[in-house]
């Protein structure tokens, strides 16, 4: 169940109480992401974030990283479904901060402004996906659920449907996507003239038998 953007409460905690947290926290990890409290209060620790992506990314290589301009070494592909991946970030980090490492650690060339942060948690047996301000912090919310992921989990998914924003794709890209459907088109196209022309060959087969002398 999807609902509307939401900004968690954030309670301000002690440093005495996020010392606490972090040690309940650390004791239940599985996984040795555990999280570390600096003297200035400010924690660091991991989050895992699922990328649910129904268009192509716009990725560039090494050699054209750090360029304004799109290049031939930019490639546009659909990522696989499932795809999770780790970040190590501070309890001071934006979820639009958030959004914007994740697209740098994979040389992501595509505009921040397309994608949005979401979590996903359990109430009373049923499963909610909301979308975060830019001004949340998803550690916080990770210190505070806990480790386990069905508690609580993060999802990158582009803005919805009615909340593309087009000005923020280069031409470069808009162009690619028209490849990919027409790909797309054509390939589909082929499937049905086959399955046509298998399902042709029966009937014209069946045909002869029946008309056959004899």
């Amino acid at each position: 169940k999807d609902v509307q953007k939401e900004r968690e409460p954030h309670v301000y905690l002690s440093k005495e109480e996020v010392k606490e947290k972090i040690q309940s926290y650390n004791s239940s990890v599985t996984d040795k992401l555990k999280m570390t409290l600096n003297a200035n209060g400010i924690y660091t620790g991991f989050i895992k974030v699922q990328m649910e992506l129904c268009r192509p990314i716009t990725v560039q290589s090494s050699q054209s990283q750090g360029r304004c301009a799109p290049s031939s070494k930019e490639t546009a592909f659909y990522l696989p479904d499932g795809c999770v991946n780790t970040l190590h970030i501070s309890s001071t980090n934006t979820v639009r901060e958030v959004i914007e490492a994740l697209l740098k650690k994979f040389f992501v060339a595509d505009n921040p402004a397309k994608f949005a942060l979401y979590k996903r948690c359990h109430k009373e047996d049923q499963v909610y996906t909301c979308k975060l301000s830019d001004r949340e912090h998803p550690l916080y919310l990770r210190l505070v659920a806990g480790p386990k992921t069905e508690m609580l989990s993060f999802v990158l998914r582009e803005h919805e449907t009615g909340e593309v924003m087009w000005e923020a794709f280069s031409i470069p890209e808009l162009q690619n996507f028209l490849r990919i459907l027409d790909k797309e088109e054509n390939d589909q196209l082929q499937i049905l003239k086959n399955r046509y022309a298998a399902y042709r060959g029966k009937l014209e087969e069946a045909l002869r038998g029946v008309l056959k002398p004899g």
